[in-house]
């Protein structure tokens, strides 16, 4: 758990995993969008003209994005290339980890919090524009859909 004196928790040190991919196809620059929400439903009760009432619907989540250095080669890749351009998915599970800046008792990342996302799929694979102009680093974009994730501390 983070101490008082580093709450609350600084956003910048995170960690992705990926079941079946190697730690070093992990390094992410952000991530977004770990998200679930509710929508609601109207219905009009007969008689009662003053208002609806707004019943909840099944959670959904929103796609989660991660950007990063483009990667020559890389089993994420793969598996993104296999579901966008082939058709065939092979759903993941995520693990998404907030990490302690002061790291552990043995100077390893300690984390603070995790996510689990369920049944994780690509369904989007983006290269940033290039310009001959800046001297920028080459990001890709991958975009992630899942079923839902569960938060533990």
């Amino acid at each position: 758990m983070a101490s008082i004196d580093n709450y609350p928790p600084v956003g910048f040190y995170f960690k992705i995993q990926v079941d079946g991919m190697p730690d070093s196809d992990s390094a992410f620059q952000e991530l977004s969008g770990l998200s679930m929400s509710l929508d609601t439903q109207s219905v009009k009760e007969a008689g009662e003209n003053r208002f609806t009432h707004q019943l909840p619907l099944p959670a959904h989540a929103d796609p989660l994005v991660l950007k990063r250095g483009i990667m020559v080669s890389s089993p994420l890749i793969e598996w993104c290339r296999k579901a966008i351009e082939e058709f065939t998915f092979s759903p993941k599970d995520l693990h998404i980890f907030l990490l302690d800046v002061e790291g552990g008792e043995s100077g390893q990342p300690k984390p603070i919090m995790a996510w689990h996302l369920v049944n994780a799929y690509p369904t989007k694979w983006e290269v940033t524009g290039m310009n001959a102009l800046n001297s920028e680093v080459a990001i890709e974009t991958i975009q992630i859909n899942y079923n839902y994730f569960v938060k533990s501390s």
